[in-house]
C-alpha cells in the first residue's frame, strides 16, 4: 500500500505518526552536528523542506521529545549508537519569522513581539525554578506584545539564559525564514528601522551568547554582509553555489524516479523532468522542488505547483521596475537564452534598487535561475587579472517560466483593449484615435517623480522631450 501523500506538512512528528510520505533527510543531523559550526546560515528557495528540516533537529534534540525513538526509529540517523544516544538531550528553542508580513515597522515588531510571547509561555515552567530570582521572573513576566525593544531584542538571549539555569546545559536555538521580515520591509519602505531591530536581537541570540551550544538559521537569501548581522563572525553561510548539505533540501533525481515507480507514475518521467527539473545546488545537479512533486504525486497532473505556493511580487517588482538591461536580459531568458554574468551573493537588501548582479543572485536564491556552468579562478591569470568568475545563468524549469509569463502578461492586462484599439486606429491611418490612445498614455504613465534618484543624472526633463519627439517622428503628433 503507498504512503499517503500530505501537502503542506511540515512537522516532522506529524509526518512520521501519520506515515505521510516522507525521503529520509536524516543524514543531515549527522552532516551538521559533526561540522561543528556554532552558527548555521542555510538559504534555500521556498518550499524546498527547510521548515521541515528543522521540526526534525527540533524533535531529534530536544529535551521534549527524550525517548521518542519512535519518531526516528529505520531512518538513517538511528543506525549509529552515538546518536541515538544524543536524542532527546538538549533545550532547545524553536522559533520561526515565516508569518511575519506586516505592512509597517510597528506591526512587524508587534507580530516578533506575539511569537516571544508564545516561545515564552511554553517555557513557563521555568518560573517554578528556585534558581531564579524575582527580577529574573518579573523580566520573564515582562515578555508581552507591547514590551519595549530593548526587552524584546534580549528575550531569546534571557530565555537561554534560564533554560541553561534549569538544565544545566548549554541551548540549540533554531529560528526558521530569519528573512521573511526583511523582505516585507524592502518592499513596504521600512528597512532602515527593522535593520536595527534585527541587528540587536541577532547579536544578542547568537553572538554574545555565552548560553549558546550550536543554532541553524534558514531562509531565501544570503546576508553575510547584511547590517542585521554586523559583528555576527561565527556565521558559517551555506548558500545555494555551496558544497554542504547539497542534496539534503529539495528531492534529487534518483528520489523523484523512485517515488514515481511506487505510485505507478513511471511512464510520465520526462514530464516531471520537463516541468520541475533544473535546480542545482553545489556540484549536485537535477534537483527537483518538493512542493511541486508532491502535488503531482497527488494529482498525477503538470502544473505550477511551487511558483504559485507563495507571493512573487518582489521578483515581479525587481523586473517591472529595473532597468532597461535588465529586462533586455531577462527577455532573453524567457526565449531559453543563457546569461553570462558576475554574481553578489553577499548582497543587501537596498542594492536591489541599483544593482543588477544583486538583482540575478536575488532570482538565483529565491530559485527562478539555475546555474548552469561557471568559470573558476583557475580561468584567469591571476598575475595579470582581477577576477570575477562569471555564471552562465538559466530559467529554472517549465515551471518558473510559465510564472514570469503570467507575471509579465499581468502588467498589460488593463491596458489591452487600449492597446488592440491603438493597433486598429494605426492599421486604419486614424490619426485622431491614435492621439486620443497617446493622450491616455501620457496622463497615466507620466510623473514628476521620473527624475531618477542619482543626483548626478542632469537633465531629467529628456524623458519628456524623448517622448513627443519619438511620438512626432512616428506621426502620432500632429503640429
Amino acid at each position: 500500500m503507498n504512503r499517503m501523500i500530505g501537502i503542506g506538512y511540515q512537522d516532522f512528528e506529524e509526518v512520521r505518526k501519520e506515515n505521510i510520505f516522507y525521503i529520509d533527510k536524516t543524514n543531515f543531523i549527522r552532516e551538521w552536528w559533526e561540522s561543528a559550526d556554532q552558527v548555521t546560515l542555510i538559504t534555500r528557495p521556498r518550499r524546498f523542506g527547510k521548515t521541515l528540516a528543522m521540526s526534525t533537529v527540533e524533535k531529534f534534540f530536544s529535551v521534549q521529545y527524550a525517548g521518542r525513538e519512535d519518531l526516528f526509529e529505520g531512518l538513517a540517523i538511528w543506525e549509529e549508537e552515538k546518536y541515538r544516544r544524543l536524542q532527546g538531550t538538549y533545550p532547545v528553542i524553536s522559533l520561526s519569522f515565516a508569518n511575519v508580513k506586516e505592512k509597517t515597522y510597528a506591526a512587524t515588531v508587534r507580530k516578533i513581539n506575539q511569537i516571544l510571547l508564545n516561545l515564552y509561555s511554553m517555557n513557563d515552567f521555568l518560573l517554578q525554578d528556585e534558581k531564579l530570582n524575582d527580577k529574573e521572573k518579573r523580566y520573564f513576566s515582562s515578555i508581552d506584545v507591547d514590551m519595549d525593544e530593548v526587552t524584546a531584542t534580549m528575550a531569546i538571549h534571557q530565555l537561554a539564559r534560564f533554560l541553561y539555569s534549569y538544565y544545566g546545559k548549554k541551548v540549540i536555538i533554531l529560528l526558521d525564514e530569519y528573512d521573511t521580515p526583511m523582505q516585507e520591509a524592502y518592499v513596504n519602505g521600512y528597512w532602515e528601522e527593522l535593520v536595527s531591530f534585527t541587528r540587536s536581537m541577532f547579536n544578542a541570540a547568537f553572538k554574545t551568547n555565552p548560553y549558546l551550544e550550536r543554532a541553524i538559521m534558514t531562509g531565501i537569501t544570503r546576508v553575510s554582509r547584511e547590517p542585521s548581522f554586523s559583528g555576527l563572525n561565527n556565521l558559517q553561510v551555506i548558500t545555494t553555489t555551496s558544497e554542504k548539505y547539497r542534496d539534503i533540501f529539495g528531492f534529487t533525481e534518483e528520489e523523484v524516479f523512485a517515488a514515481l515507480d511506487e505510485y505507478q507514475l513511471s511512464e510520465r518521467k520526462q514530464e516531471v523532468k520537463t516541468w520541475y527539473d533544473g535546480f542545482n545546488f553545489g556540484s549536485q545537479k537535477n534537483i527537483y522542488n518538493p512542493w511541486s512533486i508532491l502535488n503531482y504525486l497527488s494529482t498525477g497532473k503538470p502544473e505550477a505547483y511551487w511558483v504559485n505556493s507563495g507571493s512573487n511580487r518582489l521578483s515581479g517588482k525587481l523586473i517591472q521596475e529595473g532597468s532597461g538591461e535588465i529586462k533586455q536580459k531577462f527577455e532573453e531568458l524567457l526565449l531559453g537564452r543563457h546569461l553570462f554574468d558576475a554574481l553578489d551573493e553577499e548582497f543587501v537588501y537596498d542594492q536591489l534598487d541599483n544593482n543588477e548582479e544583486a538583482i540575478w543572485s536575488f532570482l538565483l536564491a529565491s530559485g527562478y535561475l539555475k546555474i548552469v556552468s561557471h568559470e573558476t579562478y583557475e580561468d584567469y591569470d591571476l598575475t595579470y587579472d582581477f577576477p570575477r568568475p562569471k555564471y552562465e545563468l538559466a530559467v529554472a524549469n517549465l515551471e518558473v517560466k510559465q510564472m514570469f509569463h503570467e507575471i509579465i502578461c499581468g502588467w498589460f492586462e488593463k491596458e489591452k483593449s487600449n492597446y488592440n484599439a491603438f493597433i486598429k486606429a494605426l492599421l486604419i491611418d486614424d490619426v485622431k484615435s491614435m492621439n486620443i490612445y497617446m493622450n491616455k498614455v501620457e496622463m497615466a504613465v507620466f510623473s514628476h517623480f521620473d527624475t531618477r534618484k542619482n543626483p548626478l543624472w542632469e537633465e531629467p526633463e529628456r524623458f519628456y522631450h524623448g517622448f513627443p519627439m519619438g511620438t512626432e517622428y512616428l506621426g502620432f503628433i500632429q503640429i
